[in-house]
């Protein structure tokens, strides 16, 4: 069976090619959109990242191209129209999850750098100045952590906040019993993030949750919080945390997402000027870090994401299902 690859970079080549698997994969570097769609022709399924465009217009090139199946090597779809792949008849799979603990990890570093100022202190010691002001930092013990989705990272995320000695409240629209069993607490959303030193983002990005951290809600927050987004960029309002940064009510935002994050993230920009002023903005800030949506970037994620997307177009292939088909609720 014959298999498009978009935005596949050369890691991604490596951790497909090394899945055992009698699948033809043709890699193809640049994002799929309904221009670049047409290069799919003569492919059987279509493995897209989280922002290659799946919307109805891109689809229904795939459907013209001969696609049969989208296999998402993610867990989030929001990039993708689902009603518009079953009304023509595409079958899609994601990856649900494949190393938690990877996406936690990478919540807690941030936290970690924003709170010790690493990245400030990194560039001083470079410089021979070793001085310590403006790097001063807080215990994590006894600090109040928000976890605001509470699934496989979320948790993951809580179990080293926990470790750390930090109390743990939450909110999920279902609550994790092993989130209680360490302790957390579950609140009311707003009564969460209002009582919280410390809040992380881990829910998925629905018509529900888009800016779900807003201007009322930042305003609402202890002064001086902490705000990390490992999820989905478009989670928080991101003109809102900026004037929040410039009032001081935000005393520190922590990135691996952003909202628009489609043109700039997994690409080399470092020789063009980006025109995106917001992204800029946020980049002014020192107490603001971002990275470029690596947060599931370990050796051990990319193995189990190549693995279960193999696994997702094998079970097509064969006629039956893998268990981790997207169908309309």
């Amino acid at each position: 069976m014959k298999v498009a690859v978009f935005s596949a970079k050369p890691y991604d080549q490596a951790s497909l090619g090394a899945v055992q698997c009698p699948l033809t994969w043709h890699y193809l570097e640049p994002k799929l959109d309904v221009e670049t769609a047409k290069l799919a022709h003569g492919h059987q399924v279509v493995v897209a990242f989280v922002n290659d465009d799946l919307s109805a217009p891109v689809l229904a090139e795939l459907k013209k191209a001969g696609v049969k199946m989208v296999a998402l090597r993610c867990a989030g779809f929001n990039n993708l129209d689902l009603d518009a792949a079953n009304a023509l008849g595409i079958r899609v799979a994601r990856v649900p999850a494949y190393s938690p603990e990877a996406v936690a990890e990478h919540a807690i570093a941030l936290i970690m750098m924003l709170n010790r100022r690493l990245h400030r202190a990194y560039n001083r010691v470079r410089e021979n100045n070793f001085s310590l002001d403006g790097l001063l930092g807080f215990n994590l013990h006894g600090k109040t952590a928000a976890v605001i989705g509470t699934g496989a990272i979320g948790l993951a995320t809580a179990r080293i906040l926990a470790g750390f000695g930090c109390t743990l409240t939450g909110f999920d629209v279902k609550p994790n019993p092993a989130f209680s069993a360490l302790g957390g607490q579950y609140l009311g959303f707003d009564q969460c993030i209002e009582g919280a030193d410390i809040i992380s983002l881990h829910c998925p990005l629905t018509p529900d949750t888009y800016h779900l951290i807003n201007a009322q809600r930042l305003g609402a927050m202890k002064r001086g919080v902490m705000l990390i987004n490992t999820s989905r960029g478009a989670l928080l309002d991101t003109q809102a945390a900026i004037d929040a940064l410039k009032s001081g009510q935000l005393g520190y935002l922590g990135l691996d997402v952003y909202e628009q994050e489609g043109d700039l993230f997994f690409e080399d920009l470092s020789n063009r000027i980006i025109p995106d002023d917001v992204f800029q903005r946020l980049l002014t800030f020192p107490n603001v870090v971002i990275t470029g949506h690596q947060g599931y970037f370990t050796q051990e994620a990319l193995s189990a994401i190549a693995c279960t997307t193999v696994q997702n177009i094998e079970a097509f292939a064969k006629g039956g299902r893998s268990g981790n088909e997207l169908t309309k609720a």
